[in-house]
């Protein structure tokens, strides 16, 4: 394989994340309401789901995952569920309850639900399926794809889609050091929430 060829999809990969969409204001608002280390479980989940798309493309089974009919329905709906129950939650949730130590590590339960969330996103994000079902073919015949080959594609898409909303999460997380008065950290939660809700709304609707 041409490194060409590596670096286009390693372009064109960045670029689909890099868009604003339900991962980004997910990824985000955890990090503000959350802190960033649970974004991070986030975005696990999110490159998980990522890795099973390009595992299925690679396979062949792209057009089973672009046309999954009722069952993608229901991960779909599942995910935007979960997306609006969290924002909900941030809503409601006292100012106190956003002011805990960035340091202070999450709850292993915490951290099980928010890479649930994130790789429910995925799941349900119909622009993921296009792209390896769609845009990912134009690059190179999967069905000539290595072993090695694959291996190292799928360490591009760990790395642009792990480090992207990485970058993105911190930024969001560096801002709650400046909201340490119970009014702001409450204006702050809300806004959180309410980006978590559109994104699941993103989700449903699309």
């Amino acid at each position: 394989m041409h490194l060409t060829i590596l670096v286009a999809f390693a372009v064109a990969l960045a670029v689909a994340v890099a868009v604003p969409g339900p991962g980004i204001f997910a990824v985000v608002s955890c990090a503000i309401g959350r802190g960033f280390r649970e974004s991070l479980a986030l975005i696990g989940g999110m490159v998980i789901g990522d890795l099973i798309y390009f595992t299925l493309a690679v396979l062949g089974l792209a057009a089973l995952a672009h046309t999954m009919g009722e069952f993608f329905i229901v991960v779909k709906l599942a995910g935007a569920g979960y997306l609006i129950w969290l924002g909900v939650k941030l809503w409601r949730s006292p100012p106190a309850a956003m002011a805990a130590p960035e340091g202070e590590i999450a709850p292993p339960r915490g951290f099980q639900r928010s890479l649930l969330g994130g790789l429910m996103v995925t799941l349900a994000n119909p622009k993921a399926i296009g792209f390896y079902a769609g845009l990912l073919p134009t690059f190179i015949n999967l069905g000539q794809l290595s072993v090695s080959e694959a291996v190292t594609m799928g360490g591009i898409v760990v790395l642009m889609v792990g480090g992207i909303p990485a970058t993105y999460a911190y930024a969001a997380a560096s801002s709650r050091r400046f909201f340490n008065r119970p009014s702001r950290m409450r204006a702050l939660q809300r806004t959180a929430g309410t980006m978590m809700i559109g994104a699941g709304v993103t989700v449903a609707v699309k």
